[in-house]
């Protein structure tokens, strides 16, 4: 096969076969091999629009290659008060934590841009590598999609030396959100030192002893602070006789005394187990080194009955004055739902449990402590902050121990007293900035928004450089934009607009639900002439989704729907939320809240108020609001709000909202009732559709079950009547009425049909990984289970997968053979109804072998996203016509305002086998319609995106 001479990335295409459902027909092609250079393909299409993105003026080619764009030094861009400051935000980094670094970098670029603040983005990858990167490609969804795109996207620069040299003349400060190592052990603030280049954060002499958790534990003891007794296991010393002293000194058994085992440099989730004995123990920590996540391992003692908690330090001192005030702290609650095994109860608040949605943790802000014990927290991490240097701002962890044995051993150690015993354990150079990471929880409790917090971090860190004092950024208002580009390319209404921005429900997809709803909130936050409200479609002890239409609309409007304030929304899960709803207001804890909160703030300001920039809090301390959907619905007609839907399945889906919402003359966002029964109904969308099979829009055959008749009729008798039928071997099931992917599973035989049939019987909320005979990821099912569920047969198409498997640590193989012809998209619609306009379409490949994670399905996606498909599989007179029937598709199904069509299309003709069409779509930070808005002309960056999407709703006539 040939490689690619021109670009630094190898390019190889390949077959390597899948199946999925047959069409109802499927012109037959000429199977053959294409070679091709993948990269120079995907160049063509996408570069140009990179280059508008990143404001680059010349472009040339490197004697390697490689594109070099040189970006333009936009310095004459002058604010009202001053030059406008220019930001170098650094991502990525070689830990395992590289991908909620991208979030991170993705919410800080969210937020912190504006007239007078310029944001140039870079990535260090694993072998720490350095690129330029475009913010529209800050918007990829996984570490996978940086790094193969990286050599055809982004600026690399051949060394540290020349990325260093680089930035001393292009930014004025840097703001690193490297997560781990090279971004919180001392790393890269090491080389900005040399360079005398201002950054935000700590040094990087301090950063390496607090980092190292050994180091920092051996410093908080000399510093009179209660440490958990731990053992050093240091490269290949592993000695059992030495361990098993300590095991006996600290009163454990040593072969089955519990400890926890975790690497001493890998940031405060990556690695982290429970271990039982000196065996064990020794066991995982060789394992963490062999893997090479560290080379030094830390064995500690398991803290038994305590609660831990988690403390933002923000320092509102001014130059080398450091002044720290410790936020509301967070008491992080581990849970356990029903019966638990032992894993679930040796839980411990790991990489899982922090970044994912999940039921078994809860957060408390503040923490459900004694008001003294709160106090002596935030006085603790306030004063270990200030003693470390720390700088700028932070994330101490630890834990509280009620009546613990530490409190008669520690003697006069601060922390002790009657109470218990308060334990810091973690310190977190560089915290988590994700949409709703404890850096935004707990600073908004106390009255800043995301912008305010980053631009207060950003302005403190700029008052220890003199050269930066012209600098006059501000800290932003809540409600209103800093750019004034945002703004002016929507014109201003004469009055505020209202908008309700309704997540949740009760299906699987309700997680994604969440993030969508917090992330449209976010973005719409950010026009000055929009009042953006976040609400709650709580969950209900049964589920509506399944009944009839009439019954699921008389239900609805007894459903209960939480208005809610900006602090409470930042949460994992939709539980989390409801919860802290229920807790808000309960009037004793609501009291201490308020108490707290003033405390804090009052605190805060002490430091602050010297400050012209600091233009005060822009967070009001307000309870949640609970209504019936039909108060709710009122509500939004009394004030002539526009509700943005984001409810992903249910009644957000199935035309049952949008009824609902229409009988009030009440605006909302996506599409009608009708189109949106039709598409929620995969039977009934592809009945409508049928009639398009002369305009190269196929359908899939289909055969729909009942539940109940599928626990009556023998197994194998069902699986040979629907094989005969649908003339196929592998067969496809799905719930006829659910979200694009619950519920859904390839079937191989009538084995495989067993395993999903008994998961239906007993309701089970997932079918684990390897249930059956061919591998596959977790499935979630939906709860109740589906009273109708579709067979369709599988039909084999080219799937296109990414090897990084190279002696080139920087190279990567496309493989694709192209046999069959058809490749699987997704593609956005947006407009009016009856002109809806087709995005360009994704294709989304994975990486060898690899079954997708939990951490790329909730935090960025999944795999790597195409967009566009590259010439060299799609032609483009194929694309032009499956964009034609796209629109088409959409148009005869009446979409409006903005849906996902899923479909499987022919390279060579453009046909489309259309599999599913999604009226309300996910809206993560990641999503794929994100990248998709990226490559219009001009780019839709997400602020201008979901205004677009608002937009038109007010042009509907309800």
């Amino acid at each position: 096969m040939a490689s690619s001479s021109s670009v630094a990335l190898n390019s190889k295409i390949y077959y390597n076969r899948i199946t999925h459902s047959v069409p109802d027909k499927i012109p037959l092609s000429f199977s053959r091999h294409i070679s091709v250079s993948f990269l120079e393909s995907f160049t063509r299409r996408v570069f140009s629009n990179e280059l508008r993105c990143r404001g680059v003026g010349v472009v040339k080619a490197s004697s390697t290659g490689i594109i070099e764009p040189k970006v333009v030094d936009d310095r004459t861009n002058v604010g009202e008060k001053g030059m406008v400051l220019r930001v170098g935000l650094i991502c990525g980094g070689p830990s395992a934590e590289r991908g909620i670094s991208l979030n991170s970098a993705r919410s800080v670029l969210d937020h912190i841009q504006g007239d007078d603040l310029q944001v140039s983005c870079y990535y260090i990858d694993c072998n720490l590598k350095a690129y330029a990167i475009s913010s529209a490609q800050v918007y990829s969804n996984t570490p996978a999609d940086f790094d193969f795109k990286l050599e055809i996207l982004a600026q690399g620069f051949q060394s540290l030396s020349d990325f260093v040299e680089h930035l001393s003349t292009s930014v004025d400060i840097v703001f690193p959100v490297i997560h781990g190592r090279f971004g919180e052990d001392g790393g890269i603030q090491e080389i900005l030192e040399k360079a005398n280049i201002p950054f935000v954060g700590t040094q990087s002499s301090e950063c390496r002893k607090a980092f190292d958790k050994y180091d920092a534990s051996l410093e908080l003891d000399k510093l009179g602070f209660v440490t958990v007794p731990s053992f050093p296991v240091q490269g290949s010393e592993l000695d059992e006789t030495e361990l098993a002293m300590w095991f006996t000194r600290n009163h454990l058994d040593t072969e089955l005394g519990k400890v926890v085992v975790k690497p001493t440099r890998a940031g405060s989730s990556i690695g982290v187990s429970v271990a039982y004995g000196v065996t064990d123990s020794l066991r995982k920590a060789k394992e963490l080194i062999s893997e090479g996540i560290d080379d030094k391992v830390l064995i500690e003692i398991f803290l038994e009955g305590g609660s831990e908690f988690t403390a933002i330090v923000l320092d509102v001192g001014s130059g080398s004055d450091c002044q720290p005030v410790a936020l509301l702290p967070t008491e992080v609650e581990l849970q356990s739902h029903g019966s638990v095994d032992l894993s679930e109860k040796d839980a411990i608040f790991n990489y899982r449990r922090k970044y994912l949605p999940t039921q078994q943790v809860a957060y408390h802000t503040p923490p459900r402590f004694p008001e003294d014990v709160i106090r002596n927290i935030r006085e603790g991490a306030s004063f270990l902050f200030q003693t470390l240097g720390l700088r700028d701002f932070a994330r101490i962890d630890g834990w509280f121990l009620p009546h613990s044995a530490h409190s008669s051993d520690s003697g006069n150690k601060f922390g002790t007293s009657q109470l218990g015993t308060i334990v810091f354990t973690d310190i977190n150079l560089i915290s988590g900035m994700e949409q709703t990471s404890f850096l935004f929880q707990q600073a908004s409790k106390v009255g800043f928004s995301h912008s305010n917090i980053l631009r207060t971090i950003i302005r403190r860190a700029c008052s220890r450089f003199p050269n930066l004092w012209r600098y006059n950024i501000v800290s932003t208002s809540f409600g209103r934009s800093i750019s004034s580009q945002v703004n002016e390319a929507f014109p201003k209404h004469q009055d505020v607009q209202k908008i309700f921005v309704i997540f949740g429900g009760d299906t699987s997809e309700r997680q994604v639900s969440l993030m969508s709803g917090t992330n449209v909130w976010l973005n719409l936050n950010a026009f000055d002439d929009l009042d953006v409200i976040p609400c709650l479609l709580a969950p209900t002890s049964g589920n509506s989704s399944h009944l009839n239409s009439d019954k699921t609309e008389s239900e609805a409007s007894s459903r209960i729907v939480w208005s809610l304030p900006y602090s409470v929304v930042l949460r994992h899960t939709t539980e989390e939320v409801l919860d802290a709803c229920i807790e808000a207001i309960e009037p004793v804890r609501a009291a201490l809240t308020s108490h707290l909160r003033s405390q804090v703030m009052e605190s805060i300001m002490k430091g602050l108020k010297k400050h012209d920039w600091f233009r005060g809090f822009d967070i009001s301390d307000e309870l949640p609001k609970r209504y019936t959907l039909d108060q709710w619905i009122k509500q939004a007609k009394k004030v002539e709000a526009t509700v943005f839907i984001a409810v992903h399945g249910g009644i957000g889906e199935d035309g049952t909202l949008q009824s609902l919402l229409e009988a009030e003359g009440v605006s909302y966002t996506g599409t009608g009732i009708e189109a949106s029964k039709i598409c929620m109904d995969k039977v009934a969308t592809s009945l409508a559709l049928q009639h398009l099979a002369d305009h190269g829009v196929l359908t899939i055959k289909k055969d729909v079950r009942r539940k109940e008749d599928l626990l009556k009729i023998p197994l194998h008798d069902i699986w040979h009547d629907l094989t005969s039928k649908l003339q196929c071997e592998t067969l496809c099931i799905k719930p006829a009425r659910d979200g694009c992917s619950t519920g859904v599973a390839r079937l191989c035989c009538d084995k495989d049909l067993m395993v999903y049939i008994k998961a239906l019987e007993s309701s089970l909320p997932r079918i684990p990984p390897y249930s059956f005979s061919k591998a596959h990821g977790m499935i979630e099912m939906p709860i109740p289970p589906p009273e109708l569920l579709i067979f369709e047969p599988f039909i084999e198409t080219d799937d296109i997968v990414v090897s990084s498997q190279s002696s080139d640590e920087n190279a990567y193989n496309l493989l694709w053979k192209g046999n069959s012809r058809w490749v699987e998209v997704t593609v956005g619609v947006v407009g009016k109804r009856g002109s809806m306009h087709s995005l360009t379409p994704s294709i989304t490949v994975k990486e060898t072998g690899d079954i997708l994670s939990l951490e790329e399905k909730f935090q960025g996606g999944t795999g790597i996203n195409l967009t566009p498909p590259p010439i060299s599989i799609i032609s483009d007179g194929a694309l032009e016509k499956c964009k034609q029937r796209i629109e088409l598709i959409a148009n005869t199904l009446h979409l409006e305002g903005f849906s996902r069509i899923d479909a499987f299309i022919n390279v060579d003709s453009g046909e489309v086998l259309i599999i599913e069409v999604n009226t309300i779509p996910g809206m993560t930070p990641s999503t794929v319609l994100i990248h998709q808005a990226l490559v219009e002309q001009p780019p839709m960056y997400p602020q201008r995106f979901f205004r677009t999407l608002l937009d038109l709703a007010s042009e509907r006539s309800v």
